[in-house]
């Protein structure tokens, strides 16, 4: 019997949910941030504190199931050796859900996953471009010379039936 098995189903199947689940957790590591509904973020997130649990342990069976949720060596790298090391004195809660508005297409409840302590990201400052420099106008010259510009050549353009009109006039000229 099901009693007290109560979960959050996403409306999907087993597979697919879990799909679903991975590849948020996987965003999340990524970009510490994820927009995405109320739902699916209440359902990733004992799933990403279990991967952040793993990360605490730092040995190779945690390494190896943190993997076998990621799929993505280099992901379950920057986990243990980046992100876990964070949380080091904390013992829980290492996401939060922050509830956004409605998404105005079908109203669902709209929420912003993130992890709480985030990564500190170093402005670079902004290299503006320098404008070239304008080029000088030749004094030797006269007035009259500089301002005197080749006329353009303006080029017809080309009609769709152009050169069926070209053998249909031959044929009347012939006539």
């Amino acid at each position: 019997m099901r009693h007290r098995k109560n979960k959050l189903n996403l409306n999907r199947f087993p597979s697919w949910r879990k799909a679903t689940l991975r590849s948020l957790s996987r965003s999340l590591l990524i970009h510490q941030s994820v927009r995405t509904t109320k739902r699916k973020a209440k359902a990733v997130r004992p799933l990403v504190d279990k991967l952040i649990g793993l990360g605490k342990k730092n040995d190779l069976a945690s390494r190896r199931r943190a993997f076998s949720i990621l799929q993505d060596h280099k992901l379950v790298q920057s986990l243990f050796s980046e992100i876990a090391p964070r949380y080091r004195n904390r013992n829980g809660g290492y996401c939060r859900v922050l509830p956004m508005g409605f998404r105005r297409g079908d109203g669902s409840q709209l929420a912003i996953l993130e992890l709480t302590e985030r990564a500190k990201e170093e402005k670079k400052p902004v290299k503006r471009k320098e404008a070239p420099p304008k080029p000088k106008e030749e004094v030797s010259k006269p007035a009259a010379e500089r301002e005197k510009k080749p006329p353009k050549v303006i080029k017809p353009k080309r009609k769709f039936l152009d050169g069926l009109r070209k053998i249909f006039k031959k044929e009347r000229d012939a006539l």
